[in-house]
């Protein structure tokens, strides 16, 4: 199906034997075409198969019509073209092979593999046609793309929501069946469950969906088995009321509210969306607390979406916040970057791991990114953790998976104990994969006013992170970080804390060819940021300002092949 990403959006109705099958909207070429997608007609073997095809441009009559430049175009194929043709699309980050990707859902634990959903268009890299696309991987590096998981019908598109290994069959879909839930977006906002019988791989709607109907908008239902209580609890945004709402059931079919979450709360603005609700223990003690996630657009730090939580207690029906000295209920941030959204986490990990991944972009200009063949990437998978900063406040770290270790290549740079000042000591980055690499550098900020590390390449972009130790920051600045007038939004500087009281910061920083995410002392300080560098990044130096800082260790490791 040739596609124009300018042109309105026709819509296709399937029909197979005359009767109709599905419906879907493509951007059908009229002036050019921008690239292809493919319709699969593998399942219709040995039917009658009739598109119905409604254009959404002005043309009075189907012979005006036949002048558009997709019908030229249109082809059938035994072979689909997906070979990688974007200068942007990541070494080593997850991307769909083709058409428009965004918030991760679904995602699942079992028999030693990560299975990754995602909201998924695959008729075009603009949104639309919400669908959940599928991806597993056994080592939360290289992924294996599969076909699409669940499509669209009469209720609705599928929107986002989690999955659960039903390991004691509650459901009676039986023994340890993979249940997913996620709303079905029509007329109005409802949840609906599919089950799956072969790990994922494929699923069944349940047939008597909806099982939650709501008089208001809500979405993204998210749940886990309360072993406390015996029962699921599931989370669910009350999107435009800005609250989180709490059912319980016995059998993930038949759901009761309990209670609510976030009236007045936290970050009020733009819509909440895309809950998590977890307990992780707090580093070095003993003690247990639980986080609620809620992502939130806009109103993010610096503009567009971004993610917040909460730390606090749960019964299995109420979740009440923590609060700092002042007994106010503060807003906490998991990430000080633009570019991560829709953060959620894996259920059924083992080892009570609490790995998370978000979608590596921002709804303000999401759709404008130089990409065409795919847009959007996954943030590198993390680990969850809670810790307690000098201010006495609980906050969420969310470091590297200990599994991204072996991306690493031998190191092309190592050094240790060398003075930094007002030149700067510049090193090469690796030239390979479009300079995809990690840089550990661990700083002693001794008597400098600051200190700037600056990646860069030989056309003059670049970008710089500055750290603060007196203020206790690090920021991003990529105004400069190659193309960036695709939209007014995505030139800035974002800031974060580095919650450290001794003047030294360890970093880790990963460079892929259009994302940079920075790591600082094990998660406590994240910032990711999308970059489009018209050539890749060569080389990255360290500087200070107003006297003297000490690289005590810095290693480059460019990242292998996959």
């Amino acid at each position: 199906l040739p596609v124009e990403e300018a042109a309105p959006e026709a819509t296709v109705n399937v029909l197979v034997n005359n009767k109709a099958d599905q419906s879907f909207q493509v951007r059908l070429a009229v002036n050019r075409i921008d690239y292809l997608v493919p319709f699969a007609l593998e399942q219709y073997k040995g039917k009658t198969v009739t598109f119905d095809i409604h254009t959404g441009n002005s043309r009075t009559n189907v012979r005006d019509a036949m002048a558009d430049a997709c019908w030229k175009e249109l082809k059938l194929s035994d072979t689909f073209d997906d070979a990688n043709r974007e200068v942007f699309r990541p070494f080593y980050h997850h991307t769909p092979v083709y058409g428009w990707m965004n918030d991760p859902n679904g995602m699942f634990y079992k028999d030693g593999e990560y299975h990754l959903y995602y909201q998924y268009n695959p008729y075009g890299s603009m949104w639309g046609n919400m669908n959940w696309g599928h991806s597993s991987s056994k080592d939360l590096i290289s992924w294996q793309h599969h076909p699409v998981a669940i499509q669209p019908n009469g209720l609705g598109a599928v929107f986002s929501g989690s999955s659960v290994v039903d390991k004691d069959n509650t459901a009676g879909f039986g023994k340890d069946a993979i249940i997913a839930i996620y709303t079905s977006a029509g007329a109005s906002q409802i949840q609906s469950l599919a089950y799956s019988l072969d790990n994922g791989m494929t699923f069944h709607v349940y047939e008597n969906n909806p099982i939650i109907a709501a008089d208001k908008e809500c979405r993204d239902p998210n749940m886990f088995w309360d072993a406390d209580n015996g029962r699921w609890v599931m989370s669910l945004a009350h999107a435009l009321d800005h609250e989180m709402l709490f059912f319980t059931s016995p059998d993930l079919k038949e759901w009761t509210l309990q209670g609510s979450f976030g009236k007045g709360i936290g970050a009020q603005d733009g819509v909440w969306e895309c809950p998590d609700l977890f307990r992780l223990k707090v580093d070095g003690s003993g003690e247990e607390k639980w986080v609620l996630v809620c992502n939130i657009n806009p109103g993010g730090p610096f503009g567009g979406s971004a993610t917040q939580y909460f730390t606090g207690d749960f019964d299995g029906k109420t979740f009440i916040a923590d609060t700092d000295a002042e007994g106010v209920i503060p807003t906490k941030w998991m990430d000080y970057g633009k570019d991560h959204y829709a953060t959620v986490s894996w259920s059924d990990v083992p080892d009570n791991r609490r790995v998370l991944i978000g979608w590596m972009s921002n709804w303000q200009y999401a759709g404008e990114v130089p990409t065409m063949q795919y847009r959007s990437a996954n943030t590198l998978p993390r680990e969850a953790g809670l810790f307690r900063a000098p201010d006495g406040q609980l906050y969420l770290s969310s470091s590297p998976v200990a599994e991204l270790a072996a991306l690493r290549d031998k190191p092309s740079v190592s050094v240790r104990n060398k003075p930094a000042g007002g030149n700067g000591r510049n090193f090469p980055l690796p030239g390979s994969n479009g300079g995809a690499c990690e840089i550990l550098l661990d700083i002693d900020s001794r008597k400098a006013g600051s200190v700037d590390i600056t990646i860069s390449n030989n056309d003059g972009e670049s970008v710089i992170l500055s750290y603060d130790a007196k203020a206790h920051k690090l920021s991003f600045d990529r105004r400069r970080s190659g193309l960036t007038d695709f939209s007014q939004d995505f030139p800035t500087v974002t800031t974060a804390p580095t919650f450290e009281t001794d003047g030294k910061l360890s970093l880790r920083i990963f460079i892929d060819r259009s994302s940079i995410e920075v790591f600082g002392n094990g998660g406590k300080t994240v910032m990711t940021n999308l970059v489009f560098p018209t050539v890749p990044y060569s080389s990255v130096s360290v500087s200070a300002k107003g006297g003297n800082a000490r690289i005590e260790n810095l290693k480059i490791y460019p990242i292998k092949e996959l």
